[in-house]
């Protein structure tokens, strides 16, 4: 299962890595920085609004999904007609749900056409990421890691026409209006693509019907893994929806506070794609355990596998840009960015660190069913986070906001590798601990080094910063290069 785990962890960060960086940094950026921080705020905030309500449209299924179809592929058959009848279902509840509470929270009118618009981005997501955990709880990890990067393949190459083709000056410029219109278009095309790739798959004729028993049933099985997509949710997007709603120019915050965090979501990418990786690898394991055809030291090594592999990444990647944050913002929006966008970016991207091990935690414990005691710490994050948000946005705005998501996502992370602990009798591995302590330790004084007594050029110091990283995290054996060469040769 290592093995697997690796080869196709290798292959999904390879084709992330083309794709993601040039949407990010080639496309996305350039939309704000064309729009402004104002008016890209106010999508930012429709999009973290209608994120919140994101558990109604999915209510949970895909997680359900992924894990019982891991476990008994042999099902994907029966429950993939009913399981579409009822995502059509939610999608009406969600988008009745998300204008009546844009109702009472008192958007003006102008708005609701581009709010519609985004909350059907959601359904998209939400129906996109259904069908993949189809795909890869039918163990088609490679051909589910392609799809992963299929919306944005398909969203550079509209929005680059829109961008600088001979659309650009029409109506005054690009509207934020085309970039939400290029989603949709890219999101239901790789819904398509993934649509049929499943029904491929499944030997039954397709017939959607809406079945009343089925339907309750899968709403009773996966209303825990949805209680903690909500809560989860709620946690990560309050931050901008509390900017936009108690300061005065929130809607600015709420704009540079997502130039930053858009920095932060699309590394984080590469931790959800391991989660979905991830979810049925932890859950064909545990399934052997319950038969004894397999050990919990197995399980114990993937997880100690996936955790190395991640923060060596992550935790070089947030360093290096902490502390280089203030030239990383300009480079990325030379139109309108300041001193003070880098301010909010710096506890944005630390917060990358403990995202990322929350990743590979959560999708471990849902794989063992703890979605009960997960969803209470869950619920303690959302408590720690709203209490930090009012307490530290009026005086520091998107800067405190930034603070509020860094000791929230530590808290979270804490709880969880407590909770793993408890839940699957892990025994604590105090030499990993402290070869994880040290990379970032040295890490840290590496970039420190770099940042305040070399004299070269900012961006040649940055590469620097990320090479001497990789370097150390081989050294460290946090990525082992002889099982990664044996892996590609075999």
């Amino acid at each position: 299962m290592n093995r697997e785990f690796l080869l196709n962890a290798i292959f999904l960060i390879l084709v992330n890595v083309l794709i993601k960086p040039f949407y990010v940094f080639g496309i996305e950026r350039k939309i704000q920085d064309t729009v402004g921080a104002e008016t890209y705020g106010l999508y930012a905030t429709l999009f973290s609004f209608s994120f919140l309500l994101f558990m109604l449209n999915d209510f949970g299924i895909h997680y359900f999904n992924n894990r019982n179809i891991a476990r008994h592929p042999q099902l994907v058959g029966k429950y993939f007609p009913n399981i579409l009848a009822l995502k059509f279902l939610l999608t009406a509840v969600y988008l009745v749900a998300v204008f009546v509470a844009a109702l009472i929270r008192g958007f003006e009118m102008e708005i609701f056409y581009l709010l519609f618009f985004i909350a059907l981005n959601h359904v998209l997501i939400s129906m996109v990421a259904y069908l993949r955990s189809n795909i890869s709880g039918l163990g088609m990890y490679r051909t589910d890691s392609l799809v992963s990067t299929l919306d944005k393949v398909l969203l550079i190459g509209i929005c680059a026409v829109l961008l600088w083709g001979p659309l650009q000056g029409a109506n005054g410029g690009f509207q934020i209006e085309w970039f939400v219109h290029a989603q949709n278009a890219s999101w239901l095309l790789t819904a398509l693509v993934a649509f049929f790739i499943v029904k491929k798959n499944i030997r039954q004729k397709l017939v959607i019907r809406f079945r009343r028993p089925f339907l309750v049933a899968v709403l009773k099985k996966s209303a825990p893994y949805a209680l903690a997509v909500f809560l989860m949710t709620a946690y990560t997007r309050f931050d901008i929806v509390v900017l936009e709603w108690i300061l005065p120019d929130g809607r600015h915050e709420a704009g540079v506070y997502a130039a930053g965090y858009r920095l932060l979501d699309a590394l984080n990418m590469v931790g959800y794609l391991f989660a979905g990786l991830l979810l049925p690898m932890f859950s064909t394991l545990l399934k052997k355990q319950e038969k004894n055809e397999a050990d919990a030291s197995e399980i114990t090594s993937l997880l100690r596998l996936s955790l190395e592999v991640i923060w060596a990444g992550t935790a070089t990647v947030a360093i290096a840009c902490f502390f280089f944050r203030g030239e990383l913002m300009h480079w990325l929006y030379p139109e309108t960015a300041t001193a003070y966008y880098g301010d909010v970016l710096a506890f944005i991207i630390l917060t990358l660190v403990p995202f990322s091990g929350i990743f590979i935690y959560s999708t471990l414990l849902t794989a063992n069913n703890s979605l009960k005691k997960m969803n209470w710490l869950f619920g303690s994050g959302i408590v720690v986070n709203l209490a930090l948000n009012l307490l530290l946005i009026p005086a520091y705005k998107a800067v405190g906001a930034g603070c509020s998501a860094f000791a929230t996502q530590t808290f979270v992370l804490v709880g969880m590798m407590f909770l793993a602990k408890k839940e699957l009798h892990l025994a604590m591995d105090w030499r990993q601990a402290s070869k994880i302590a040290s990379f970032i330790l040295l890490v840290i004084i590496a970039n420190w080094l770099l940042f305040y007594f070399s004299q070269a050029d900012w961006l040649l110091r940055f590469t620097a910063a990320l090479a001497i990283g990789l370097l150390l995290a081989i050294a460290l054996r946090l990525l082992r290069i002889k099982m990664l060469l044996g892996l590609v040769k075999h």
